[in-house]
């Protein structure tokens, strides 16, 4: 069958596919150049992408699940704000062990054996959580599941950038970016089953609503193990970096739809890039220092900000605007959907022609405005000042969605190359989840301290992720990492390359 070859040219916006017969692999920068051109109409590589993100879905799922039920929680079982907090941010301490593991397994044992096993972690969770007799327990679950949300994001990420052509529409920046669409989906879906259990429920068992919630977790974690087992296959891209160009041609031939000959050569150019621990040094070379840093700040902001407004968003609702349980709901559904949900379509959209830089400014910008005018408004008083803070909190998450929300992956997972994706991917998320859990551990002591003044201190973390935005102009969106790494060859491990301006 015809297949894509490219002729090696320049790092961005660079990959032109002509027609070859049979596809040539004598290295693994000739894997990356077939991947970086598309797969083959009718490939599976579009599969292995919607199952990667059905991983996403459920990690969203996952940590939003608790958000609405933490009041029940805390009157059922007697906690104080600080138990609460600690309840809350289980689920993100265990991401920060689980991401610092999982990015390294990531890349020492391949994505396909992470992404086949990470999914236990969820079901076994979510089961233990629903079915928690006191706090403890429930904390025990949650870290358990903050676990396998941090093994499952490094390794989703690397699926996501690695079925994904460099340059066009659906480029590799569109596909990662098209994790926030989905993380705001679970996010809706989980309030929707939230509403529709409020409605089936009789009054006096509304306290079962958060056990029901946190243990249907299980059940698209099911879904995922079954149906990924007959689609998804490891990285072409990481076998070949691996050394096994055999094993590369196969899958390019399952999953790409693209016949490939290996053919060897006396010598390699480029040895295996084996994962190791030292690796995280390498993050922190002449060329990777600067994108470590931005990733870093926009992640980690984007993180303890968003937290701490969808964690709050029923409890900001209900109590700064007094209103009750199914309006607490529906607004909160209507703002995912209408503002968070749009804002990410609008991030996928934009990321092969705008560009992660720019959108993840304007984003920023754009929180930045809403969390001021929200402390200024403080408690609304009036309909109008109502209608207007909520206007702002779909200001904030339409910001999150087209800007941070979408490209804070964008640039942690393609600032770096295949063999070191999963250590790059790992490492921002170890960062990010410690933001999550101070942001989820210290709003409810916050907001109880100083009610709606809790808004300057959010603002806090957009201006941050600005600052350093204008300090580090760095664009990953049709950027050829792979290729830039091939280039500079074996000196990129030993820390020597040049950074760029």
């Amino acid at each position: 069958m015809s297949t894509v070859a490219i002729s090696p040219d320049p790092l961005r916006d660079s990959i032109e596919p002509v027609i070859a017969q049979p596809a040539i692999i004598r290295s693994a920068q000739d894997v990356s150049r077939i991947v970086n051109a598309g797969a083959a109409k009718g490939s599976n590589a579009r599969v292995v992408i919607a199952i990667a993100l059905g991983g996403v879905f459920l990690d969203a799922y996952d940590l939003t699940s608790l958000a609405y039920g933490i009041k029940d929680i805390a009157k059922q079982f007697a906690l104080s704000p600080v138990q609460v907090g600690f309840v809350s941010s289980a689920i993100a301490f265990g991401a920060i062990l689980g991401a610092l593991f999982g990015g390294y397994l990531t890349d020492s044992i391949g994505r396909y054996r992470v992404f086949m096993a990470d999914m236990l972690f969820f079901v076994v969770a979510a089961i233990a959580a629903g079915l928690a007799p006191n706090a403890w327990v429930l904390g025990a679950a949650r870290f358990l599941m903050g676990f396998g949300v941090g093994l499952d994001l490094p390794v989703a990420m690397a699926f996501l950038a690695e079925f994904s052509r460099v340059a066009g529409k659906g480029n590799k920046a569109a596909s990662v970016a098209a994790w926030c669409p989905a993380w705001y989906a679970a996010t809706s879906t989980c309030y929707l089953l939230i509403l529709g259990l409020y409605a089936i429920l009789p009054a006096q068992q509304l306290g079962w609503l958060w056990r029901l919630t946190l243990a249907f977790g299980a059940v698209p974690a099911i879904a995922i193990i079954l149906v990924r087992s007959r689609y998804i296959s490891e990285s072409p891209v990481w076998a070949a970096n691996q050394g096994d160009l055999d094993g590369a041609a196969r899958i390019l031939k399952r999953t790409y739809g693209i016949d490939a000959i290996v053919e060897r050569t006396a010598a390699p150019t480029v040895r295996p890039r084996r994962a190791s621990w030292r690796n995280y040094g390498v993050l922190f070379n002449a060329t990777y220092r600067k994108r470590t840093i931005l990733a870093a700040v926009i992640g980690s902001a984007s993180s303890f900000g968003y937290n701490a407004i969808i964690f709050g968003l029923p409890v900001i609702i209900t109590s700064f605007f007094a209103q009750g349980p199914l309006t607490t709901i529906v607004a909160s559904l209507a703002l995912n959907l209408l503002f968070a949900f749009v804002g990410g379509l609008i991030g996928v959209r934009t990321a092969p022609t705008v560009g992660a830089w720019k959108m993840t400014v304007l984003g920023h910008a754009l929180q930045f405005a809403s969390l001021i005018g929200l402390a200024l408004i403080g408690r609304p008083s009036g309909s109008a000042l109502v209608v207007a803070a909520i206007l702002l909190l779909g200001g904030y998450l339409f910001g999150q969605g087209f800007g941070p929300g979408s490209h804070s992956m964008t640039f942690a997972s393609l600032s770096y190359p295949t063999w070191l994706r999963g250590i790059g991917v790992g490492f921002n998320q170890t960062l990010v989840r410690t933001a999550s859990t101070i942001s989820l551990f210290l709003f409810p002591v916050l907001a109880g301290a100083l009610g709606t003044k809790v808004f300057w201190v959010i603002a806090v973390a957009p201006l941050t992720s600005l600052l350093v935005l204008l300090a580090i102009r760095w664009e990953p969106s049709g950027y050829d990492i792979d290729g830039e790494d091939y280039l500079q060859g074996e000196s990129v491990e030993r820390g020597t390359i040049r950074a760029e301006g």
